[in-house]
């Protein structure tokens, strides 16, 4: 079995949770969809951010509420990075690859684990 899958969500505890399948299923489809809209949006705001900075008249409400929204991208953008690293093949003569942003999985809690229902109904 390949190395479970980082997904895009985090559960309401806010563990990482992963996906245990082949990568083909209908979870993964959402969060291969889920990946390219959070990549998508964090770009239309990297747009929004270059004219709310040439502003001079953006209010600091204005800048804060960008700020955090920013912050919100980069760390959605940090974990499809992360979860597409896990997933790269090992280069040969070595382990595992590291993860695309250089941290250990270490600092997340405990992952919340799924295993994909299509996998799981083609092996009855």
């Amino acid at each position: 079995m390949n190395t479970p899958r980082l997904l895009p969500w985090s559960s309401p505890e806010g563990k990482p949770c992963r996906l245990a399948g082949d990568g083909t299923g209908y979870v993964s489809r959402l969060a291969d969809d889920m990946e390219a809209v959070q990549l998508r949006m964090g770009s239309e705001l990297l747009g929004y951010a270059g004219q709310m900075l040439d502003d001079r008249k953006a209010t600091t409400d204005e800048l804060r509420f960008l700020g955090n929204r920013l912050r919100e991208s980069l760390r959605d953008a940090l974990r499809v990075a992360e979860s597409r690293g896990e997933r790269l093949p090992a280069p040969k003569g070595e382990g595992s690859a590291p993860s695309a942003n250089g941290l250990s999985t270490h600092h997340f809690a405990e992952p919340v684990w799924f295993k994909d229902p299509e996998i799981s109904r083609a092996s009855r």
